[in-house]
């Protein structure tokens, strides 16, 4: 019986690595706190659709329902009515045993409270990830250390959190999201807490490592200066998401998609990441009202 569950769970976890398909489809999502008149309605019936390839960011006001929104996409909770299919499993089915395994190799968070382990050094904290997914504690170590390098914390490895300013555990987290490559990296917040160099750089390795390979990267954020990484940009109000667009050039703005960008014309084009400066991103057809259109730009080669 031992033998039949972790086989199981090792189907579930590897579920994801089929290609094709969006990476996530959330269909009439409702998610309610609570019951009768003080019940709470974080989500009212949320259809959006997230291509792999694709940077989403989620913006709007606070308390609209989008650290709800990504906390079901990643798996941590539990839809009222709806559904959610992320990498094309449908999280809801399986049991609680399977969904950590699936979440383990295939999700990676980046919360907003960061949720280190202040027992542990920066690069314990980052090689958790591989440690649950079974990887030996010296190839973990190893990688965990690569990863920190890659969010500029290479000589804070043996550091304590505690011993870390506010932006340096946020890139901790975020080196905790990627290290163990998932498909499916979702950010709450992830420049809250970084000045603006930083808040790039970050946003540079999320935008190069997190869309790549059929990866798909959402991101929750309030800070407009990130923007222009995003292919689309998608708004919630009082748990519904009430428009979905493309990033202007001018900070802040956001336009709807038109025909020069369905053919990669449009002149909201950005600088590329990973030396590609000169290339004009191509996007898929105009999402629809409700967010599910395949919007996604071309991918920029990269090295890792």
């Amino acid at each position: 019986m031992q033998d039949r569950n972790m086989d199981a769970a090792a189907r579930a976890a590897g579920a994801a690595d089929m290609p094709g398909g969006p990476a996530v489809v959330c269909a009439g999502l409702r998610k309610r706190y609570g019951e009768g008149a003080t019940a709470v309605h974080a989500l009212r019936g949320v259809d959006l659709t997230v291509q792999r390839g694709e940077l989403l960011m989620l913006v709007g006001p606070s308390g609209c329902g989008k650290t709800t929104l990504i906390s079901v996409m990643a798996g941590i909770l539990d839809p009222t009515e709806g559904h959610c299919r992320i990498l094309g499993q449908d999280m809801t089915a399986l049991a609680p045993r399977l969904r950590a395994a699936f979440r383990a190799r295939n999700i990676g968070f980046v919360f907003q409270a960061y949720n280190l382990n202040p027992a542990l050094t920066a690069a314990e904290n980052v090689s958790v990830p591989l440690r649950i997914c079974g990887a030996p504690l010296r190839e973990s170590m190893r990688k965990a250390e690569a990863a920190l390098e890659l969010v500029g914390l290479g000589d804070k490895a043996e550091s304590a959190p505690g011993d870390l300013s506010g932006g340096q555990q946020q890139r901790v987290a975020i080196a905790r999201a990627l290290v163990h490559q998932p498909q499916l990296i979702v950010c709450d917040e992830p420049t809250s807490a970084l000045d603006h160099a930083n808040g790039q750089r970050v946003m540079e390795l999320l935008r190069r490592v997190g869309t790549v390979d059929g990866r798909a990267l959402v991101i929750v954020t309030h800070d407009a200066r990130i923007f222009e990484f995003a292919d689309r940009i998608a708004e919630l109000d009082d748990g519904q998401v009430t428009r979905v667009g493309m990033p202007a050039t001018e900070a802040g703005a956001m336009r709807e998609p038109g025909a020069a960008d369905r053919h990669g014309g449009g002149s909201g084009a950005r600088p590329g990441i990973g030396g590609d400066d000169h290339h004009s991103p191509e996007y898929g057809p105009s999402p629809g009202g409700n967010g599910t259109g395949a919007s996604v730009r071309t991918p920029h080669s990269c090295t890792d």
